[in-house]
């Protein structure tokens, strides 16, 4: 048996809201490894919005997410990958509350220190109960069936302050970036047997293809060689403590790899979740004021808006705005 761990992000480029890195780890026969995991589970998932009759969607986020249908698929196939990760009678997620402590426990006191995130307790997750226990049940049938289990879906969830601080603090968010995506290695790797080959697949960082010094100073102790290093991927073998895995950097992982494109759904789910929080906290203050997904023109937009309508608001801006 082997680990494949699936790790993607979003709102790497956004001025306002969190970073946010996720991990989708499953155990499955060596001989899967190399398969496709939507053709393996067709019974439970699909890659395609159109003809799901009630399959889960696993793809990109930027193709599960849309304006129109904004968060319904995001929501409905992590919710239910998470019910699938338990043995015991699946209880949905209720409120925002539940989901970061559910995903990001470390990240749960932290945000408790901003004022538009007091209120995710009160930001009911709204959801259909029966389609999730049946999508959920659904999944976890079918992959017992393929002597396959999703063992988990972490986060790491990078609230302002604290991702100014990492970036002040080494001078480089790609950095920063890279570390949480190491420690969601790391801990998949901790939970491994000796037994099992961990490999890891993330989206190419970047236009980077030489990854080495970075991945040994991240995982010191470990020896490392390089199994291929060109324009559509980086794999590299690490070994140390009697435990050895694969990490893969490849071109549009989040398109290609079933694990990777569940990995990007749970990372915008949270990160649309936070927004949400955080738009009608100034919306409610403010009004007139329009909601905003926080990217680097709109978000410019919203900060004006906010200097305009309540000139006298009192924010730290370490808290609302990131440093890029």
């Amino acid at each position: 048996m082997a680990i494949l761990v699936g790790i993607d992000e979003a709102g790497y480029g956004p001025l306002l809201g969190p970073l946010v890195v996720s991990s989708a780890v499953f155990q499955l026969p060596d001989e899967l490894l190399r398969a496709d995991l939507w053709a393996v589970l067709h019974t439970a998932v699909s890659n395609q919005k159109k003809g799901l009759t009630g399959r889960l969607l696993i793809t990109d986020s930027k193709k599960a997410y849309s304006r129109s249908s904004g968060i319904k698929h995001l929501k409905r196939t992590v919710h239910a990958c998470l019910g699938a990760v338990s043995n015991d009678s699946y209880h949905p997620i209720a409120n925002g509350e539940q989901l970061v402590d559910l995903l990001c426990p470390n990240c749960a006191g932290r945000i408790k220190d901003y004022a538009w995130y007091q209120t995710l307790k009160e930001q009911i997750l709204e959801h259909q109960g029966e389609d999730l226990l049946i999508a959920s049940g659904v999944l976890r049938r079918t992959l017992v069936e393929n002597r396959m289990c999703l063992l988990g879906i972490h986060s790491r969830c990078l609230d302002v302050g604290f991702y100014n601080d990492r970036v002040e603090n080494v001078k480089n968010k790609s950095r920063v970036l890279f570390t949480e995506l190491c420690s969601l290695v790391l801990e998949a790797l901790e939970k491994a047997t000796s037994h099992e080959m961990v490999q890891v697949v993330v989206d190419r960082q970047g236009g980077r293809v030489n990854y080495q010094q970075e991945l040994l100073r991240m995982f010191p102790g470990f020896g490392l060689s390089v199994i291929r290093q060109d324009e559509k991927r980086s794999s590299y073998e690490l070994a140390g403590n009697g435990k050895a895995m694969r990490i893969h950097f490849c071109i549009k992982a989040d398109t290609k790899y079933l694990p990777v494109c569940l990995a990007s759904m749970a990372s915008k789910y949270l990160r649309e979740v936070l927004m949400e929080s955080l738009n009608r906290f100034f919306c409610k203050m403010c009004d007139g004021l329009k909601p905003t997904a926080g990217y680097w023109q709109d978000g410019q937009r919203f900060i004006k808006d906010l200097q305009t309508l309540m000139p006298d608001l009192a924010v730290d801006p370490k808290k609302l705005i990131r440093i890029l």
